[in-house]
């Protein structure tokens, strides 16, 4: 069964279950992996950093607030924080005039990278940046991500 994640969502599952979230622009999607016991876990994060009242309000959709959950998520499904793998797609800059200080997208991706990084969970691949937008669909019965892009195609990571 495919289950869709929202904008600013994230959600778990067992296999075969399939975990699909669509219109990732400078959003991110990461992907959580336990193979160990075939939990796997989908965020779609719009943003790299929540503060006080946003994180309360809307957690799902922050970088540092939607990663612990989502972990915590997987980890009642038992699944083991120190078997998890990640793999992430989008970061894109989707407007050529986007600064440094407005690229969401880089932003993002560093935010994502970064929580990854001190949570060492190792990212064994990603299909980010660019200027394109990508549906990712993730398998965790056999870790597969699949990236689909109107003008790129489909990819298997």
């Amino acid at each position: 069964m495919n289950i869709t994640i929202g904008i600013g969502d994230l959600k778990v599952c067992k296999s075969p279950d399939v975990l699909v979230t669509y219109a990732l622009g400078s959003c991110v999607g990461v992907c959580l992996l336990d193979a160990t016991v075939g939990v796997g876990g989908l965020s779609h994060v719009m943003l790299p950093e929540s503060n006080p009242s946003s994180a309360a309000a809307t957690p799902m959709r922050f970088a540092d607030t939607a990663l612990p959950m989502l972990i915590s998520q997987m980890e009642r499904m038992g699944a083991s924080r120190s078997h998890l793998t990640a793999k992430i797609a989008g970061g894109a800059t989707m407007f050529a005039a986007a600064s440094d200080k407005f690229n969401i997208g880089e932003r993002n991706l560093e935010a994502v990278r970064r929580f990854l990084q001190s949570n060492r969970i190792p990212i064994l691949a990603e299909d980010v940046g660019l200027d394109y937008g990508r549906t990712q669909f993730f398998y965790p019965e056999t870790g597969i991500m699949e990236i689909r892009a109107a003008a790129k195609g489909n990819k298997q990571f």
